[in-house]
């Protein structure tokens, strides 16, 4: 039986741009009908516009939306007078905001965060979560409180969402103690696997479970072995996601510790695979490149993070041309854009080597098109969910563009889409965003916006009061 149905013009569908396409989804949110060259009944409700596949956000930190735009200050001056700025400082900011949160504004963050990602087209979310203890670095009664509060929050605002607790163990390479400021991220793996078994009744419909061992730096290998291993025996087809190679330093120092870079360490210690999301994965060599790629797993891209962090640029075209898998995520949340994190993935390379359409292929021309498709297959391979695209059996994710709106009035299905994604007016060309086919955000509106918002800005008001 079909809960919902839509007929829309246009469509992009996995293999390209479809025209009169019939959609029907069931009471659960799964396509059911995907027919190309439909002639509809006058009672099936018209798309606005072209329509496209939700955009999986495939890497987030939730409660850093908190205090996004608030570090954009110079904290770190070197002896001579240098500017010493970087990644490196970011983070001391980033743990004295941490050790601040609650579980309600935890929530209440988050939400906002959430109604924000599907307003601008992103309809799932992969949140990487560390911070699970009290602030003495406790556990709380119920040591799946922070968890649980991130659920609630996806479900309130009616976002999908892959939930990765965060191993994290060490404060760098070779076991090195973990730092004071790190006390609310720490598990023993034994905890963390106990923390799964609590969480995995909970994460069902449109929420998935996963893990996140933090880093190389931060998790021993046999930790690292161990934790995965016991990730696999409760699901084996859960997601592992893990942040590596996003900076030179920490490429150098697993040089000098192991002898070999962070990635080829990774690849040639543990089982990678299309379960893995290796996130920024951001200085790989030629070799680390063609591995990764052949080895199915995913490049988790977060151009606004990574470049509001300085952490450099991924060499894409080749990763491509070996047809490596990539997605995107918001990361720290310095931008809320699924096109300004598209855009800026293509423009990256634009500077680097001096060319325009880098990105574009021979399967599709139009740069916007192969961004668009690449990025909702790899974010649905890094979330573990049956997202990503317009199918049957696919969960109904999607999102109509503004066929009226003056930028796109006028304008085939890959034209408006190339307009949307490179002419930077995001959420104002969207028309509306569904999630297991129900509506979420209609021009840009969601429900729940002005009292999240109210929340949102109590919440940061607190954490943010000396």
């Amino acid at each position: 039986m079909n809960a919902g149905s839509l007929f829309a013009t246009q469509a992009l569908l996995p293999t390209g741009w479809a025209s009169d396409v019939l959609l029907a989804w069931d009471d659960a949110g799964a396509f059911t009908t995907v027919q190309a060259g439909a002639q509809p009944a006058v009672d099936v409700p018209r798309a606005a516009g072209p329509l496209l596949p939700g955009m999986p956000n495939l890497h987030s930190h939730a409660f850093q939306r908190g205090f996004a735009g608030l570090t954009e200050f110079r904290s770190e001056t070197l002896a001579d007078g240098q500017q010493s700025d970087s990644f490196w400082s970011w983070r001391k900011l980033m743990y004295r905001f941490a050790l601040r949160l609650s579980p309600d504004t935890l929530e209440a963050i988050a939400t906002q965060l959430y109604i924000e990602m599907l307003r601008a087209g992103y309809t799932s979310v992969c949140e990487f979560h560390y911070v699970h203890h009290d602030t003495h670095g406790k556990p709380y009664a119920d040591p799946a409180e922070m968890s649980l509060r991130l659920l609630r929050a996806a479900q309130t605002a009616g976002i999908g969402i892959t939930l990765l607790p965060v191993l994290y163990q060490t404060a760098g390479f070779g076991d090195k103690p973990a730092v004071p400021d790190q006390r609310r991220f720490l598990h023993e793996t034994h905890a963390m696997l106990a923390l799964l078994g609590r969480l995995a009744p909970q994460c069902h419909g449109q929420a998935r479970l996963g893990l996140a061992p933090h880093s190389l730096r931060a998790v021993p290998p046999q930790s690292l072995a161990d934790a995965v291993a016991g990730l696999h025996a409760l699901d084996a087809t859960a997601p592992v996601h893990i942040h590596i190679a996003e900076q030179q330093r920490e490429v150098d120092e697993c040089i000098t510790l192991t002898g070999t870079r962070p990635v080829a360490w990774l690849l040639d210690h543990a089982e990678v695979d299309a379960r893995w999301c290796l996130v920024h994965a951001t200085h790989l060599d030629w070799d680390e490149r063609r591995r990764l790629a052949h080895s199915g797993a995913v490049a988790g891209i977060c151009p606004t993070t990574e470049a509001n962090l300085g952490d450099g640029v991924f060499d894409a075209a080749p990763y491509l041309g070996q047809g490596g898998v990539w997605g995107i995520g918001s990361d720290s949340h310095a931008s809320v854009s699924v096109v300004e994190e598209l855009r800026l993935f293509e423009y990256g390379q634009r500077l680097a080597l001096q060319k325009r359409n880098v990105l574009a292929s021979d399967a599709h021309r139009q740069v916007a098109d192969r961004l668009y498709l690449d990025a909702a297959f790899g974010g649905a391979r890094a979330s573990g969910r049956d997202i990503g695209a317009i199918a049957v059996g696919q969960q109904a994710d999607f999102v109509v563009l503004d066929g009226a709106h003056p930028a796109l009035s006028g304008l085939s299905g890959s034209q408006a889409l190339a307009v949307h994604v490179f002419a930077n007016h995001g959420h104002e060309t969207l028309a509306e965003v569904r999630t297991a086919g129900r509506m979420r955000v209609q021009h840009g509106l969601h429900a729940l916006q002005a009292d999240a918002g109210k929340r949102f800005a109590a919440a940061r008001a607190s954490l943010l009061t000396d």
